[in-house]
């Protein structure tokens, strides 16, 4: 029971270095998604009060460039530090927020710190060059310059990584950040700010705002100094962010909606690819960006690849995320548990067998469910799930399957599993993903980019690349 963590928690936005309460004294509840429980409330800050905040985030942004590379680079080592030796703690605070076991939310913070050590590098910025000169006395310099104010709205499934991700290179590159999290995780986020703040990070370069999402996003998107947007959800709400952003022609990051495909081919190590398949699934309750969506198995293994799936997911522990040996928390949200039967009955309805769960388990989880006899045609394989429902589908052709994935809406990622090199290279060119992980069912890493293509998104986060989405370039000419 970590209810004590809940109590210790900041239920303030975090502003300019000051933790604020909203100016007509209006709240938002934050509740334990298994229990349904209030853990607290956060302000919802007034359109004043987040103009305030781009106007300090401003003034900090023309000292914090000021800083030498190496000097950021210290504060954020010690922020990451700082969540190293708090990380029980803020694991603690994220399961009783976000649901996920324990053992996931410990994991979640230990990823979410490397992307801070990771980009506390100055050799990832980018030092610039000296180009060949065609006369004498002139030079050509090109530079990288920090683009200036950002803006991050971040979602509830990865409170803690989503965040760092796009404040950590932000930082480094010598921005200053806004991040308004989901209304649904907000106190991992202020937990984040506030050892931020015990690290050295200055005031008003890292600031946390909570509040009406509407509101908040309108004041963000509409103003000319927020000079970049990052946004980690939906394709339907990144749609509608992309246009708010066009008037200020605002850099945008975007990483929205998946569907990633788990291939099964003929020729595949069968007890590797349900391992896989069960990390790649089932983690998060289903509810990650790069889960997992339908499982395409070759029909020479499908009845033996879905027999051990079943006898894996029917071993499966549902619980609460505070409770010894719990493998899947709740979902998030009633809507979240509505959608997941809405397109399990939908299956079922056009000729999906349940094989393991198909129900409510409690009234906060889904029981993790295996399908087979799906098809291409059903919801649950053209949309995104996010939720513990495996639809098996069976093919015979993959070049018939590379078409039908081509014609999908999102590219976000894609996992294959075979031991034919010729093979994997084929899928590797022909998939329009923005990453594709073979014999493997987990692909994040803070040293390598994330991202999607087609309506999956733009901009990469991680890697050398995420660091540049933060840095614009500027020619200079010199007349000796």
């Amino acid at each position: 029971m970590f209810e004590s963590d809940a109590n210790a928690v900041r239920q303030q936005a975090y502003v300019n270095g000051q933790w604020l309460v909203a100016e007509d004294q209006r709240e938002q509840t934050v509740v334990n998604p298994a229990t349904g429980e209030t853990l607290g409330t956060v302000p919802l800050l007034s359109g004043v009060q987040i103009e305030a905040c781009i106007e300090a985030a401003e003034r900090a942004f023309y000292r914090w460039r000021e800083v030498p590379a190496r000097e950021r680079c210290a504060r954020l080592l010690a922020w990451y530090e700082q969540i190293r030796a708090a990380r029980e703690q803020l694991a603690r605070i994220l399961t009783l927020e976000q649901g996920k076991p324990y053992a996931e939310a410990l994991g979640e913070i230990d990823y979410a710190a490397s992307y801070i050590h990771w980009f506390a590098q100055p050799s990832l910025l980018d030092t610039g060059a000296t180009l060949p000169f065609a006369e004498e006395p002139l030079s050509m310099m090109v530079i990288s310059e920090p683009v200036g104010v950002c803006a991050a709205i971040t979602p509830w499934n990865f409170p803690a990584a989503m965040i760092t991700r796009k404040v950590a290179p932000a930082l480094a590159a010598g921005c200053v950040m806004i991040v308004k999290p989901a209304p649904d995780t907000p106190f991992t986020a202020l937990a984040l700010a506030e050892l931020a703040a015990e690290a050295g990070i200055p005031a008003g370069v890292l600031n946390i705002v909570t509040g009406d999402a509407q509101e908040v996003g309108e004041r963000l998107t509409g103003s000319p100094t927020v000079r970049k947007l990052s946004f980690t959800g939906s394709t339907a709400v990144g749609r509608t962010l992309m246009a708010q952003c066009a008037p200020t022609l605002k850099r945008l990051s975007l990483e929205l909606g998946g569907n990633a495909p788990f291939i099964v081919c003929a020729d595949a190590d069968i007890d590797a690819a349900v391992q896989g398949a069960m990390l790649a699934k089932f983690r998060n309750a289903g509810q990650t960006c790069v889960c997992a969506n339908a499982i395409y198995v070759a029909d020479e293994v499908y009845q033996a690849f879905a027999e051990k799936l079943v006898a894996q997911v029917k071993q499966l522990k549902l619980g609460r995320g505070d409770e010894e040996g719990v493998n899947i928390g709740p979902l998030i949200n009633r809507a979240a548990l509505q959608k997941v039967e809405g397109l399990l009955a939908a299956a079922v309805a056009s000729g999906a067998t349940v094989q393991c769960g198909g129900e409510r388990w409690s009234e906060r989880w889904f029981q993790p469910t295996v399908l087979t006899d799906a098809t291409s045609a059903m919801q649950c394989v053209r949309e995104e799930i996010f939720g513990p429902i495996a639809p098996l589908v069976r093919f015979t052709d993959e070049q018939d399957l590379l078409t039908q994935l081509r014609a999908q809406e999102a590219g976000l990622a894609a996992y294959v599993y075979s031991q034919n090199l010729e093979k994997i290279q084929r899928f590797a060119r022909h998939l329009e993903v923005g990453m594709v992980g073979f014999n493997t069912g987990i692909i994040s890493d803070a040293a390598v980019p994330f991202g999607g293509v087609k309506a999956s998104g733009m901009g990469r986060e991680g890697g050398r690349q995420g660091i540049e989405e933060y840095l614009e370039t500027k020619y200079i000419k010199l007349n000796n």
